[in-house]
């Protein structure tokens, strides 16, 4: 027997039939013999109107107001598949995160998570019982409802997960597991069986959608198991055509595995997200970047790659990114707080670039990465505006509208879309 936690996503929970047919998956695993616990997210849409609701009352609304109303909608998600577990036979309880308890800080709408009581998820599965439980949401010290933020059901799920001591922790979603590249980009894009904490954290944090990046973060750090798996395997009469424990999506995992020698890189990630800022023509003197980037900071905004320029005559160009929504938000920190203060001939923005990013434990055996990506790129006429690396990925910056070309032919280059087998490169 094992202790299993489940986490369903909003398109999991989507619709009645799509509940029902969550049940059935739950009801399987608990029939096997294994004690579970699900998260779930609210249904699809749902958090969205919520906080349209919120914006058509307030431009900016009271950040505890705002948890009180958009936590709901994960309530309405527990109470309807409990019912469904149990009109199937199976005994079940649901639980806000006010009810585990799961502690959290004070800061709404992005709350980290300090610590989870267990007591009343193990006297329900020491009872025979599935638990439900609401994800993205807890409580602070003085008993306010609190969010962790968007996509926080993940969190709440590893989080509960560790809490517990699960042997496994399984993210069911739209998608059945971590892939190469986003096959929507290029249908030759191979479902990985297995992926390390450190690549799929650099890839969540480079713009892979798949998991929320502070789950990821979660799981690493307690050691829990994660596994990727769709939700949508089923007939459409909720049956199965093979048994459920033959979906196994993709293992995120702390060993790196007896062929990771062999894999240069693992998966290329790619974000759209982004902005470029270029101050030119400031001094190029000692303190130059932290005058350009502490009101920045100040402001609460991230900055992510940053170049500086040669000096030439004494002056240099400074060049930096940040997430697009944050660009004008930037441009007017800069133009209100920097540009005169440091004698900045003027600044520019681009919104319409993205980054591209080759990530692989293998690139620290392997030499020549860097140069086999731009290499690729420049046959392809695909212009370099920055680049970025660490132990284990290379970035670069391009112009948007080249984007499917360059995921595409890097994806060739590395081998990645070749047959099982039929690449040594890819180690796939």
């Amino acid at each position: 027997m094992a202790l299993i936690v489940q986490k369903y996503g909003g398109t999991s929970m989507g619709s009645i039939d799509r509940i029902k047919n969550v049940a059935k998956r739950v009801k399987r695993w608990h029939d096997n013999g294994h004690q579970v616990v699900v998260v779930v997210s609210a249904m699809s849409g749902e958090t969205n109107r919520l906080i349209d609701l919120a914006r058509q009352i307030s431009s900016n609304p009271d950040p505890r107001e705002y948890d009180q109303m958009v936590s709901t909608g994960e309530q309405v998600s527990i109470s309807l598949l409990t019912m469904a577990i149990q009109e199937l036979g199976v005994g079940a309880r649901s639980f806000t995160g006010r009810q585990v308890a799961i502690k959290t800080d004070s800061a709404h709408n992005k709350a980290r998570i300090e610590s989870i009581d267990d007591k009343n998820i193990r006297e329900q599965l020491d009872a025979g019982n599935v638990v439900i439980v609401a994800g993205f949401q807890g409580i602070d010290e003085e008993g306010n409802a609190t969010t962790l933020g968007r996509g926080g059901s993940d969190t709440t799920g590893v989080a509960i997960a560790a809490a517990l001591g699960a042997d496994e922790c399984q993210i069911y979603t739209d998608v059945d597991g971590v892939y190469t590249t986003d096959p929507r980009v290029t249908s030759k894009a191979k479902k990985l069986e297995k992926i390390t904490f450190e690549e799929m954290l650099e890839m969540a944090s480079l713009g892979s959608k798949i998991l929320q990046i502070r789950s990821v973060e979660f799981a690493g750090k307690y050691g829990v198991p994660l596994r990727v798996l769709s939700s949508f395997d089923e007939n459409n009469d909720g049956s199965f055509d093979q048994e459920f424990q033959d979906n196994v999506g993709t293992l995120i995992t702390i060993d790196e595995g007896d062929n990771m020698e062999q894999a240069i890189i693992s998966g290329i990630a790619f974000n759209r997200d982004e902005a470029k800022i270029v101050v030119r023509d400031v001094p190029d003197h000692p303190g130059i970047a932290s005058a350009i980037l502490s009101p920045i900071g100040r402001a609460n905004i991230e900055i992510d790659m940053i170049v500086q320029n040669l000096s030439t005559n004494g002056m240099t160009d400074f060049t930096f990114t940040v997430n697009r929504t944050d660009m004008d938000k930037t441009m007017k920190v800069l133009e209100n707080e920097v540009k005169n203060e440091i004698g900045a001939k003027e600044i520019l923005a681009n919104d319409e670039v993205v980054k591209v990013s080759l990530v692989g434990v293998g690139m620290r055996s392997h030499a020549g990465v860097a140069s086999l990506m731009f290499q690729t790129l420049a046959e392809n006429n695909i212009n370099i505006q920055m680049i970025s690396t660490s132990e284990i990925k290379v970035s670069v910056l391009i112009q948007e509208q080249y984007l499917e070309k360059a995921v595409k032919s890097l994806h060739t280059a590395f081998g990645l879309d070749r047959e099982e087998g039929d690449s040594k490169i890819a180690g796939l």
